[in-house]
């Protein structure tokens, strides 16, 4: 399959479907839409994490020191009154058993990627601020994507803050970070930024974006997901070809239906897109 028949076979599905594909150290091979803005759903925990990083490396917060996990939360919107966190809305069960307790950011911030945790989400960026992620996106040289607000900060949200990226934001941010790893960049020192690599590395969400490559493939990768939105972004790392990035973003009207077979097709639609990229990993 060209790439001329991969768009011909996108533009049937319904919605925006948003794509960047490329190595590391050279221009995009594949895009599609890619500067469309989507919701980000949990894709924006990407740039907290790195906001938590700088923010170590800054001295402003000790990433081993143990903090009081609360939920309660400084709305985006001014004057709004504090807000908190559905357990129901959220996919991990072990940062809500610590409440009223204390973890480790470290910890939190493992959790906010590794199983999309938005309680954790919501206590890191409460220790970093949103200024430091915003920051985040300018140096990865993110030119549309914006974190305005914690999850589930519905005052901000109907006032219109809100959280957007694009597939080539996504790409940016993913390949600022690989990049890093291996040579002193804009986001972090090499260390910092192969330590973020690795929590990326133990994503335990692969559905989408993983499921598309063979068993065993290292992905850096994070997705999210609402209803009418799947995304997935991450860095692939074959044994037998250069690293190469992928973002892709999906956009359905929930109007249209929604639901949980929407969802899966989303994941299909995802995990097929990664299986055609993987295919052409040495012609990238």
């Amino acid at each position: 399959m060209t790439w001329d028949d991969l768009d011909v076979h996108l533009d049937r599905v319904p919605g925006t479907v948003s794509a960047y594909v490329g190595r590391l150290d050279a221009p995009p091979t594949w895009t599609r839409h890619a500067d469309a803005a989507h919701y980000a759903a949990s894709t924006m925990k990407v740039a907290v994490l790195a906001a938590l990083h700088r923010a170590a490396e800054a001295g402003t917060v000790d990433l081993d020191a143990p903090v009081p996990l609360v939920n309660e939360f400084d709305s985006a919107q001014p004057g709004a009154p504090r807000f908190s966190c559905a357990q129901l809305y959220d996919n991990d069960d072990a940062v809500w058993d610590r409440l009223g307790a204390t973890a480790t950011l470290r910890w939190l911030a493992d959790r906010m990627i590794v199983r999309s945790s938005n309680l954790a989400t919501n206590l890191v960026i409460g220790h970093v601020g949103l200024p430091a992620v915003a920051e985040v996106w300018a140096l990865a040289g993110a030119r549309n994507s914006v974190t305005g607000r914690g999850i589930e900060d519905f005052a901000a949200r109907d006032a219109g803050i809100t959280n957007v990226v694009t597939a080539a934001d996504l790409a940016a941010l993913l390949g600022a970070l690989a990049w890093g790893a291996g040579t002193p960049g804009t986001l972090a020192a090499p260390a910092a930024c192969s330590a973020m690599l690795d929590v990326l590395l133990a994503q335990e969400h692969r559905e989408d974006l993983a499921a598309g490559l063979p068993e065993g493939t290292r992905i850096a990768h994070k997705n999210g997901w609402v209803r009418g939105v799947r995304h997935g972004a991450g860095v692939v790392l074959p044994d037998d070809a250069p690293p190469y990035l992928i973002a892709v973003c999906t956009t359905t009207d929930p109007a249209d239906g929604g639901g949980d077979s929407d969802s899966d097709d989303a994941c299909r639609l995802i995990a097929h897109i990664s299986a055609q990229v993987w295919a052409a990993r040495h012609q990238l």
